[in-house]
């Protein structure tokens, strides 16, 4: 099938949309839906090198903006597929998502590691597939370290800061997210823990396994019920 065939579908907008972005605007039974997708590394205030899988919040921060202000948008659809990424970056994407009013479903797929995992809570509905996998750890550090007591505290903030979401925006409580993040024997070369869907469901920290019919069904219950 030639290129131009498969993209009869999508106008030129939508077509930039989605290769800018990862997002697409759709009509259906759920109504007017944005699908946005978090993929690879959340990018932050450094770019990272060629070739990598990315999702820069300097894109995604007006387009959320422009999402909330949009009167024909019933729904935002987040599909996260994300290895993690920049920690500020990613919080700043998660506490925005968490304050639109408009209704909000995510969908982890594959994966939704590290600073993933508050980006799959922010949204009013989670769900994750039984094959997804989500990684919880300490904040990291990488480089040379000026100052140590002072960067360690730095850390330790951050570190409650992403707890403290996670905890007000899912089931989960911070002790078991604390025990998670520090469990020594689940990861070769670090302190931490992978869980899968149903772990993730058990724990609290998402509210259902289930795939994208069942994200598009809440959204569509979300916007009758609004």
């Amino acid at each position: 099938m030639s290129e131009n065939k498969k993209n009869d579908n999508f106008s030129g907008n939508e077509l930039d949309a989605i290769e800018k972005n990862g997002s697409v605007v759709t009509e259906g039974e759920s109504g007017v839906i944005h699908c946005l997708s978090i993929i690879g590394q959340v990018e932050g205030h450094y770019i990272l090198p060629e070739g990598q899988k990315a999702t820069k919040y300097e894109h995604l921060i007006p387009l959320l903006v422009s999402i909330e202000e949009d009167k024909a948008i019933d729904g935002l659809l987040i599909v996260l597929n994300t290895m993690g990424g920049d920690v500020e970056a990613g919080l700043a994407l998660a506490e925005m998502i968490a304050s639109m009013k408009k209704p909000s479903v995510s969908l982890v797929l594959g994966g939704g590691h590290s600073i993933g995992v508050p980006l799959a809570t922010s949204a009013k509905m989670s769900f994750i597939v039984p094959s997804a996998t989500m990684t919880i750890h300490p904040v990291r550090i990488n480089g040379l370290v000026v100052g140590v007591p002072q960067t360690f505290h730095y850390f330790n903030e951050m570190q409650r800061r992403i707890v403290d979401f996670i905890c007000n925006h899912s089931h989960a409580s911070p002790d078991k997210i604390n025990e998670l993040m520090m469990r020594p024997d689940e990861l070769a070369t670090d302190v931490g823990s992978i869980i899968d869907g149903d772990e993730a469901v058990k724990y609290g920290i998402i509210d259902r396994v289930g795939g994208l019919s069942d994200a598009l069904e809440a959204l569509r219950k979300m916007r009758e019920d609004s």
